[in-house]
């Protein structure tokens, strides 16, 4: 039995691989912004062409559950996160922003989700 870490893990290495197989680079995975403040860890930062996706990913025993697995608090902390992130990288700071979710039911069942905060 796996547990939740390794779960966890193998749901945000899908999500990865199913970017790459849709043009993404990936940026940074496990991106952790300021420890100790109101920001967070965003599971990874995705960019093609002039996008960069800050991607939260949630691994469930079923898609309908992960759904509702991202709190507010979360979304709150992935802007700051995502703030944090282009004040450090001004390269980016002329991309298009935008925050998905992949929701993860595994062995293999993937929900990915675009501008995923106007969809709560």
């Amino acid at each position: 039995m796996q547990s939740n870490k390794q779960r966890g893990q193998k749901a945000e290495f899908l999500a990865r691989l199913w970017f790459r197989l849709h043009g993404f680079g990936i940026l940074y995975k496990n991106y952790v912004t300021g420890r100790g403040t109101t920001a967070g860890e965003v599971d990874f930062i995705a960019k093609r062409g002039k996008l960069i996706v800050f991607v939260e990913v949630k691994e469930r025993k079923n898609l309908e559950t992960a759904l509702y697995a991202i709190s507010p608090q979360q979304q709150k902390r992935l802007l700051n996160a995502a703030r944090y992130f282009l004040q450090k990288h001004p390269q980016y700071e002329n991309f298009d922003i935008r925050f998905d979710a992949v929701f993860v039911a595994l062995p293999f069942k993937l929900k990915h989700i675009k501008n995923a905060w106007q969809t709560f």
